[in-house]
């Protein structure tokens, strides 16, 4: 079965790709127009250590938004949790703050840092991308402990601060690193969206390279910088993955 589930995506993106390539041979289409796999793949090699130097930028400032997103949402969860009437008035916040495109903010953000630092007004905006999962999972596996548990605990006349170290957040793991799984993707997301607003070389990550390949018409050099992203956010999306698969496994151990 696990055989099957890696053979049947690498057939499929096989046969895509040699159809792409006879597609481009047989109407000859312009290079500037539509690159054939081989030439992106020419591409790709070529320029793989400037990609990968790109690819490190955009990922790392990527992980710093997603460390800021997950102090801001776990804490103000917390806080949520805590107090009914506070979770009432942060709650419409985080909400319009989710549903507001990130396009939209994005140069008051780049004002706001200054058009020297371009990588604080992208780690900015990646944050806020990524803050609601977080929030949001944190707050649900908060409020899902056990009933009885919340009983068990009234009994014995726990305090707020007992209640919520040692039921609370135990209950909601698995919520919170679901939360953190989504908020990994939509902040490479942000951070990629961020850049190419921002328009700026200063960050120099993968979204610049693919706003300068275009620039030039190097259509060959935009595929295989779009590549090298899609690769790197499914390796990070795979470790996320793994990480929920062993925090869940010590959980129901626990």
């Amino acid at each position: 079965m696990k055989r099957l589930d890696i053979l049947a995506p690498v057939a499929l993106i096989a046969v895509i790709l040699a159809i792409w390539q006879a597609a481009c041979a047989l109407w000859n289409v312009p290079e500037y127009l539509l690159p054939t796999p081989t030439a992106i793949g020419a591409a790709l090699v070529s320029n793989a250590a400037m990609l990968a130097a790109a690819g490190w930028r955009t990922l790392s400032m990527a992980l710093e938004a997603l460390v800021v997103a997950s102090l801001l949402g776990g804490a103000m969860a917390i806080l949520v949790t805590l107090n009914r009437a506070l979770g009432q008035a942060i709650r419409p916040i985080a909400v319009a703050m989710q549903v507001t495109p990130v396009v939209a903010i994005a140069p008051l953000f780049i004002i706001w840092a200054g058009v020297q630092h371009p990588d604080r007004a992208i780690v900015a905006l990646a944050a806020i991308v990524a803050f609601f999962p977080i929030f949001s999972g944190t707050v649900r596996g908060l409020t899902s402990a056990d009933p009885d548990l919340e009983r068990l605990f009234d009994l014995y006349g726990a305090r707020a601060g007992q209640r919520l170290v040692r039921l609370r957040i135990p209950a909601a793991l698995p919520f919170v690193v679901e939360g953190h799984k989504v908020a990994a993707g939509l902040a490479i997301i942000g951070a990629v969206v961020a850049e190419f607003v921002a328009g700026s070389g200063g960050a120099q990550g993968l979204a610049w390279r693919i706003l300068e390949a275009g620039n030039r018409l190097r259509t060959a050099e935009m595929f295989a910088a779009i590549l090298a992203l899609a690769l790197m956010a499914s390796v990070v999306h795979v470790l996320f993955q793994e990480l929920e698969k062993r925090a869940l496994t010590w959980w129901r151990g626990r």
